[in-house]
């Protein structure tokens, strides 16, 4: 008799299994258990699975020892390119060593993450490289060009992410030549398709998955339909990364860009062809004056655009400054097919102005239907039109359900009857992270990313918080928008990290909030009477990858340790398990910024359809980021530590005990001198 999936998941996850051999101090764990039989169900049945698997389930094994013992084409999505490396990289490997199977595993990012060897060799003859040190990179990018096999940027050691000169040495999908490149073989980014397309495992990303679902054409459409199981990791992050791709954006740094490239292939291949000169400068004279319209503001604002204009933006002005871009690009392109036949470069360029024109006629129109439209303001300006969420997406586009007829249900009334337009209805989707929701239906993951029909598990964490952890609420403390609140902030972490020597992670909502506490502690340290000083690490300062591994290495040696001062990205995936980070404090609870024009747009809806904006949006909101920054603080059975959240509502006012709820229970320090007593019993 065959033996059933679930009975060979079962064996594998039993005390003497395969996964004994394949993980260090494997452990069986009801809950990581729990969920693998519930995947291996789902890959044998087909259909959709949502799990929220707590902190320490395990929730990788859960997914990929079904997986691979299966014997199906899988394709893995997680949420960072970081997260890809890792599971192709560690966890993928061991587990088809410890099951001996033949399986032929692929790594697949987008083209931005692989050197293009023609943008490369353009690049050498670039007389305005953006910075001085810049040569000196390209000569170490050009070395390590002839010895890669991947062409990965990830594998270049001592490359900044932030470099200005990635984007002269990556493609995008507007400049990239194609099959006429005459670097099209050795491409990596095709020889990484290629692969992808031959390999039985694919381990993608989000952002990866969502461009193809935009444009089809990273290699995803001819992918996905060939794989039989579907899994998301860190789904959480899914609708917001689908509605960047799903909308339109048209940036001034792109018109800049596409003048850059239009002049270098022209006086490269074409001088004295085409006046170069005077079409680059309608392009980047058109784009400063749209970017001069909006006037003098706060950088980061963004601009709401209800109507013909963004909100104080004059709408004749406005107009103008759009018809002129457009008509700068409809220029360049007459220009470019001129001299087409020269070079597969012009071929591209010309392609571009006239994708650049069709976008920029686009925001010349009115908003699609359930989109929102705003303006990015900075150094450059982006305009944004994007879609609330991804449910319609997801069902029509990536389950592939379609309502195709209506019929009568019991009640005589008419009803939609929802069918799959595929016949691969046998295809198992599973989406999980250890952040899904606040309450039991995960509703703040399904509704938005369209899965109303998902089976949901919930998987509760193995940790046990009530003596690993401790919650501290300071009462006599300035509300939120107090102008001394992030001073008061900056003392109490200053306080603990000097009891602790480092060992703290501090998060904030806001980018404000960040410079204020990490200039607040330097100050405050530079008071200590001492030279084992702990070292304030500000995110933006140094690359994040820096920042991370500077922050685990702790105290060791005899030096100080560290505290973090960061915001956004930090409130997830920042693993510090031991004793590197103890202490966890967040300044504000993270609800979203109500005048950020997608949250207006969402909260509108929710009121026209009679719901409540706060409680069915911006507090399970707020629930999640939450839970994603205690997250930080207990990675393994043995850490330990105290979470600080100074914000005195979520013990003042009623919806606190809905947030308290969301967090791991751990213990309650009632006053200052509980914390304090908790921060000398983690000093011991």
């Amino acid at each position: 008799m065959t033996e059933s999936l679930e009975d060979k998941v079962r064996d594998a996850f039993a005390p003497d299994g395969a996964l004994s051999r394949a993980a260090d101090q494997f452990r069986e764990r009801s809950g990581q258990t729990e969920m693998a039989m519930a995947v291996a169900r789902t890959i044998d049945q087909g259909g959709v699975l949502v799990v929220e698997a707590g902190t320490g389930v395990g929730k990788t094994f859960s997914y990929l020892v079904p997986a691979l013992l299966s014997g199906e084409r899988v394709l893995l999505s997680t949420a960072t390119k970081t997260l890809q490396d890792q599971l192709f990289g560690r966890d993928l490997p061991r587990l088809v060593e410890a099951f001996g199977l033949p399986v032929r595993t692929a790594l697949l990012k987008g083209r931005g993450s692989y050197l293009c060897l023609h943008r490369l060799d353009t690049a050498r003859h670039d007389a305005s490289l953006p910075e001085r040190g810049s040569l000196r990179t390209l000569a170490k990018i050009e070395q390590w060009s002839k010895a890669t096999r991947t062409g990965d940027l990830a594998e270049l050691p001592g490359l900044d992410e932030r470099s200005p000169l990635i984007p002269l040495i990556t493609s995008t999908r507007e400049n990239c030549l194609g099959a006429q490149c005459p670097q099209f073989k050795p491409c990596h980014v095709n020889l990484a398709r290629r692969e992808a397309l031959a390999a039985d495992i694919v381990v993608i990303n989000h952002h990866l998955f969502f461009a193809d679902l935009a444009v089809r054409e990273t290699g995803m459409a001819e992918l996905l339909p060939t794989v039989s199981v579907v899994v998301f990791d860190e789904a959480h992050q899914l609708n917001e990364t689908g509605v960047q791709f799903l909308g339109a954006q048209l940036g001034s740094g792109q018109a800049l860009d596409f003048a850059r490239d239009m002049l270098g292939a022209g006086l490269q291949h074409a001088r004295g062809l085409v006046d170069w000169q005077q079409l680059v400068a309608g392009v980047e004279r058109a784009a400063r004056e749209l970017r001069l319209v909006v006037g003098k503001q706060w950088p980061g604002t963004k601009l709401r655009w209800l109507g013909a204009s963004p909100e104080g933006i004059d709408p004749d002005a406005w107009q103008q400054s759009l018809d002129d871009l457009q008509h700068s690009f409809e220029l360049a392109a007459e220009g470019l097919d001129t001299v087409s036949e020269i070079s597969p470069d012009f071929v591209r360029l010309h392609e571009r102005a006239r994708q650049l024109a069709k976008r920029t006629a686009r925001f010349a129109l009115p908003c699609e239907v359930d989109s929102v439209r705003w303006v990015d303001v900075g150094s450059q300006l982006r305009l944004i039109e994007s879609p609330l969420d991804i449910a319609e997406a997801m069902r029509k586009r990536v389950l592939k359900i379609a309502e195709v007829e209506t019929e009568v249900d019991g009640y005589g009334e008419e009803v939609a009857r929802e069918e799959p337009v595929h016949e691969d209805g046998g295809r198992a989707w599973v989406f999980t992270s250890a952040t899904l929701g606040d309450e039991p239906t995960l509703r703040w993951f399904t509704e938005p990313c369209g899965l109303h029909d998902a089976e949901v598990l919930r998987v509760q964490s193995p940790f046990d918080y009530a003596s690993q952890a401790a919650l501290y609420v300071p009462r006599a403390f300035p509300k939120p928008n107090d102008p001394v609140h992030s001073q008061r902030v900056a003392q109490l972490a200053a306080h603990g990290a000097a009891e602790l020597g480092g060992r703290t992670l501090v998060l904030t909502t806001t980018l404000r909030a960040l410079r204020t506490i990490g200039d607040a502690m330097r100050q405050q340290f530079e008071l200590l009477e001492t030279d084992a000083r702990p070292e304030v690490l500000v995110q933006g300062e140094l690359p994040k990858r820096v920042l991370m591994d500077r922050f685990r290495e702790g105290a060791s040696d005899g030096r100080a340790g560290c505290v973090l001062v960061a915001s956004a990205s930090f409130w997830e995936g920042f693993d510090a398990p031991g004793d590197a980070l103890q202490l966890v404090v967040i300044d504000k609870l993270p609800f979203p910024p109500p005048n950020d024009p997608l949250v207006e747009a969402r909260s509108q809806r929710l009121e026209a359809q009679g719901r409540s904006s706060f409680s069915d949006y911006s507090l399970p909101e707020a629930a999640v980021a939450l839970k994603q920054g205690a997250g930080r603080l207990i990675r393994r059975e043995t850490d330990s530590g105290v979470l600080a959240i100074c914000d005195t509502r979520l013990v003042a006012m009623g919806y606190g005990r809905r947030l308290l709820a969301a967090l791991p229970p751990m213990r309650r320090l009632d006053n200052e001198s509980d914390f304090n007593a908790a921060l000398e019993a983690l000093k011991s």
